[in-house]
């Protein structure tokens, strides 16, 4: 397929940004149906138009770039979703990769990149920044299964450690004695693979933030 046969919605709310993507994306041969600075006009502008591909900013307003994949995908649509993004965290990947984006870009890439990215999401293949490490997919794809191993109850403990409860206030919330919070919090260290210390899970749900609420 060549590249003025690939179907785009770009969105991105800040203009300087969205109109320098639109150039390059069109100069390279791409068609740009729709250029949007929302997340209610892109899952608009997608669903009308079915694009092939989604380039989309994560933090948008109205709706976030993840609010949107999951909506359209609720919808049954062939597009593809690649999201492009300031945020390097871990936890922004592994909530990208669970809501079903294929394309994990950061705002640095060049245009080159994008290019490569759409061409390689095109073929029904994952891409992810070359900022990140060789074996980031992997990573992030383990992290996921670890996940799915939890059960509601440790998910629920997560979320309260998360606040800040500890076992005690998680225990009197929960009303559970606090002996079996601490066989939980042993399960969760072993399902998500932990160090065996004290604040093993407080550390991780530092690093994964952005997917807790979403347990």
């Amino acid at each position: 397929m060549s590249n003025k046969n690939i179907t785009i919605v770009l969105a991105d709310d800040h203009p300087i940004m969205l109109k320098g993507i639109k150039q390059e994306l069109e100069l390279a041969g791409y068609s740009i149906v729709a250029a949007v600075d929302n997340g209610a006009s892109a899952l608009d502008s997608i669903i009308l138009n079915q694009p092939d591909i989604a380039l989309l900013d994560i933090e948008m307003p109205i709706l976030n770039g993840f609010e949107v994949v999951k909506h359209c995908i609720s919808q049954n649509l062939k597009t593809r979703y690649i999201v492009m993004t300031y945020h390097k965290q871990k936890g922004f990947v592994v909530q990208a990769k669970k809501v079903g984006v294929q394309g994990y870009l950061l705002k640095e890439d060049s245009i080159e990149e994008i290019k490569k990215c759409i061409d390689i999401v095109m073929d029904g293949e994952s891409y992810y920044s070359s900022s990140f490490k060789e074996n980031f997919e992997n990573s992030v794809e383990d992290e996921l299964k670890k996940i799915q191993l939890l059960t509601p109850s440790e998910r629920t403990i997560i979320r309260l450690i998360s606040q800040g409860k500890n076992s005690t206030e998680i225990g009197e919330i929960l009303t559970v004695s606090n002996r079996t919070i601490q066989k939980h919090r042993a399960n969760i260290i072993a399902k998500l693979e932990l160090e065996p210390i004290s604040d093993a899970i407080s550390q991780w749900t530092e690093n994964y933030k952005e997917i807790i609420v979403s347990l």
